[in-house]
């Protein structure tokens, strides 16, 4: 059986306006993880992710990165226990 995790991610730096979200909908979709992406009033993104450890430690990978227009500061994770109560990834307002 696969090792199952869930993370929360905060992630700081230029990251809003900047299509961010849904770019990690995509990524997160493509990794085949559940979960979900805000805007945070204080400018930051955060996403709670779960699935396979290997799929959400690449999705916290890419949140270092985010997509092209992004300028990423800084990704700070909490690992949590796997609760398989999360749906499909999205955008959470």
């Amino acid at each position: 059986m696969a090792d199952l995790v869930r993370a929360h991610i905060l992630v700081s730096g230029e990251v809003q306006g900047v299509s961010f979200r849904q770019a990690a909908v995509d990524e997160a979709r493509r990794l085949g993880l559940r979960g979900w992406v805000r805007n945070v009033a204080d400018g930051r993104v955060e996403a709670e992710a779960e699935g396979e450890r290997a799929k959400v430690e690449a999705l916290v990978r890419w949140c270092g990165r985010g997509p092209p227009a992004a300028r990423v500061g800084d990704v700070q994770v909490s690992w949590r226990a796997h609760g398989g109560d999360l749906g499909p990834f999205a955008v959470r307002r």
